[in-house]
């Protein structure tokens, strides 16, 4: 009687086992081939209490152009920056204000300007001849909303946010398109070309919501839509989400979520699927944070001459912020770009990043390509005219998972992957090290690949294959759920992915 209880208790726990070991393995994500950026916490099962998410940011580089043309000025904004296979084109409003007598007023009608440029460095004005500005066409201006006709296209060249339609349906003559209005809502325009543009619609087509914003909208190949961002007010400046098959008939927007929560009010978001990873989204917002002081006679002067006491009290920089669904948002509470050493960048305006990333040449010979921002170096309202500086970070490097030289370590949820190899995008100091360990669903080293069959890996680079004991062939486990194990020291991690030889 007893060796029959203990052989059911056996036989029970067996089972348990193999239950609770299914549940597990149906749980895996499902991560394919794809790259995956430790921007958050989705794969992260647990991490020593040395080891660290931190944020990174990008390098100041040149100032690629200033805006002191006519029809440009000190109010220039709202950039957006399209790579069109070699060829590098922006967008942004040329307007100027004159903070004098007490009064913050517009010297001329806004316009929506274009440069373009074959490397992302070097930038050129061409002159479109479409526009007449004080009795010339001699000028890069695409549009000016007063020019379009009494009550058409309201506010269009106030935040013209163009973007190149990657929809596999699209029209040639549809092939770049763009929102654009303020005070009524967003109209929607169409270009074959990026520099000739017409409506699409007569009335806007997204009407819920404050608009006095760059507010945006792409193509989401995963998702089968195009995705628009608004600004409207919640507790402040913040953003909308609404979504469209066709591009004219568009969702009730519905408030994006912020986890751990919205640490400042959003300007901008600039939101789009990062380019190498189109699953996650990432976004460089302005935050505005209102209300701080006065922090040099400049803002103090300005405030006072313009009558706009939030010119010389709310202050502006760059944040991040990352999505999987494309409407909760991990909010990053650092900045990803403070403002710098001068007091004219201490002020509302600053760090305004274009839309649009874009990979431009390394920076040291040799290298891998770098991603290129775009960011307004200087606040508004003074001086003949805005800049804009281009920054530059490595791909995949918004954040990493990082260990002092003592040693940390990084342990992935169950996963389930296709492919050959792994593949990371990592960097060491000289004296620092990276190691890998695949783990069997309960933890255990697969035979073959524990930590101790992994050569110590010290260096720098974006595509990087693991190996142990000389071998990277992982064919038998794709498919498997597994765990990956990463000890670093004075090392950091900053993407991963699994893929063919």
């Amino acid at each position: 009687m007893h060796n029959r209880t203990f052989l059911f208790l056996i036989f029970l726990i067996v089972v348990l086992l193999s239950v609770t070991e299914q549940a597990t393995a149906d749980e895996a994500i499902n991560i394919g081939s794809r790259l995956e950026l430790l921007v958050d916490d989705y794969l992260i099962e647990k991490m020593d209490d040395s080891t660290e998410l931190r944020l990174h940011h990008p390098v100041r580089r040149e100032v690629i152009m200033k805006f002191d043309r006519p029809w440009e000025g000190n109010a220039c904004g709202y950039f957006t920056v399209i790579q069109d296979g070699d060829l590098y084109r922006m967008y942004y409003r040329g307007s100027s204000m004159n903070p004098a007598k007490g009064k913050l007023g517009w010297v001329h009608p806004e316009a929506t300007c274009y440069i373009e440029s074959r490397d992302g460095v070097n930038w050129t004005r061409p002159d479109l001849g479409i526009v007449e500005y004080e009795g010339s066409k001699k000028n890069n201006i695409i549009l000016m909303s007063h020019q379009l006709g009494e009550g058409k296209g309201h506010g269009v060249s106030h935040n013209f946010s163009p973007f190149l339609d990657k929809n596999p349906d699209c029209k040639p003559s549809e092939k770049y398109k763009a929102l654009g209005g303020c005070g009524g809502g967003l109209y929607a325009l169409k270009s074959p070309n990026g520099v000739n543009w017409s409506f699409m619609s007569e009335k806007p087509v997204v009407t819920k919501g404050a608009f006095d914003s760059q507010n945006l909208a792409f193509w989401d190949s995963l998702r089968n839509c195009y995705m628009e961002y608004h600004r409207a007010f919640r507790e402040g400046r913040d953003v909308m989400l609404a979504t469209s098959k066709d591009f004219l008939k568009w969702s009730q927007p519905e408030w994006l979520e912020y986890t751990p929560g919205r640490t400042t009010q959003l300007y901008t978001n600039q939101i789009e699927p990062y380019y190498r990873a189109p699953h996650l989204y990432v976004g460089f917002p302005a935050r505005y944070i209102d209300g701080r002081g006065w922090y040099s006679q400049i803002n103090e002067k300005i405030s006072k001459a313009s009558g706009c006491r939030r010119c010389g009290t709310d202050y502006t920089d760059t944040g991040f912020i990352s999505s999987r669904d494309g409407k909760t948002f991990k909010v990053w509470p650092e900045a990803f770009v403070r403002p710098g050493p001068s007091p004219e960048m201490w002020m509302y305006g600053f760090g305004y990043t274009a839309w649009g990333m874009v990979e431009t040449k390394p920076n040291v010979p040799g290298g891998p390509k770098e991603i290129s921002f775009y960011i307004s170096d200087t606040g508004g309202w003074f001086g003949p005219g805005n800049s804009m500086c281009r920054y530059t970070l490595r791909q995949d490097g918004f954040v990493s998972a990082r260990a002092p030289l003592s040693g940390g370590s990084l342990l992935t949820k169950p996963i389930v992957f296709e492919g050959e190899m792994l593949k990371i995008n990592f960097e060491t100091s000289a004296a620092g090290s990276l190691q890998v360990e695949i783990q069997n669903i309960d933890g255990k080293p697969v035979p073959g690949f524990s930590l101790s069959e992994c050569p110590t890996l010290f260096g720098n680079s974006i595509d990087h294959a693991v190996r142990w004991k000389g071998k990277a062939e992982l064919s038998d486990l794709a498919g498997k759920p597994i765990r990956l194990r990463f000890v670093l020291k004075d090392a950091d991690l900053y993407a991963f992915r699994f893929g063919k030889k």
